[in-house]
């Protein structure tokens, strides 16, 4: 598990081709890799992966072909990506629970300056679009943000520069496509009230 909470921005610095995958080094400034071990999971891009080396400053995962087919972002030598490490019993929860598992991708309709800060606005999948409600939360590229309106299949969010110089989030641009993580909160509800439809029948 994770909480959307970004460690550090690394950069992709092999993307190499394996069994139809990719086998990924990633280097990175700040995470601090002293207490990661072989099989831990890190987060990049919102993507949850398994560290198969480490050497120095920089980790290598690997990436199914399946993985590739949903999400965006992995592909790119010498692209910027979000990195955190799972999360500790022991961790403070800042942002929001996140499984690491990308439900789909978006595309951005609009990414503007109003100030104080940044408007981003997303128009996610139809599948997806029934989960997400204003004031709830929602991974972008493993960033966890709030989000402010949703209308139809589109939602807005405000980012403060803050998270946009401590991410990859401020690289989007109209067309820019993103992963998202819906909340785990409305994946159970709608379990549970399936469920609960099931038992009435």
């Amino acid at each position: 598990m994770f909480s959307g909470i970004i460690a550090d921005v690394g950069i992709i610095t092999r993307a190499e081709d394996r069994d139809g995958g990719l086998r990924l080094s990633v280097a990175t400034e700040v995470l601090g890799m002293d207490d990661v071990q072989i099989g831990d999971s890190i987060a990049v891009n919102g993507v949850c992966l398994t560290v198969v080396k480490i050497d120095g400053h920089t980790f290598t995962v690997d990436v199914s072909r399946e993985t590739l087919n949903c999400t965006v972002g992995l592909e790119r030598q010498g692209g910027h990506v979000n990195l955190e490490k799972a999360l500790r019993l022991s961790d403070r929860l800042g942002g929001h629970l996140v499984s690491g598992h990308v439900d789909g991708v978006g595309e951005v309709v609009a990414f503007n300056d109003i100030g104080e800060s940044w408007r981003l606005v997303v128009r996610a999948p139809q599948a997806l679009a029934k989960y997400i409600a204003t004031k709830g939360s929602i991974t972008i590229n493993g960033v966890s943000l709030t989000v402010n309106h949703v209308a139809g299949s589109e939602f807005d969010m405000n980012l403060i520069p803050h998270t946009l110089d401590v991410t990859t989030l401020n690289e989007l641009k109209t067309g820019t496509k993103v992963n998202l993580e819906i909340d785990l909160i409305a994946r159970y509800v709608e379990r549970m009230m399936q469920g609960e439809k099931e038992e009435s029948k």
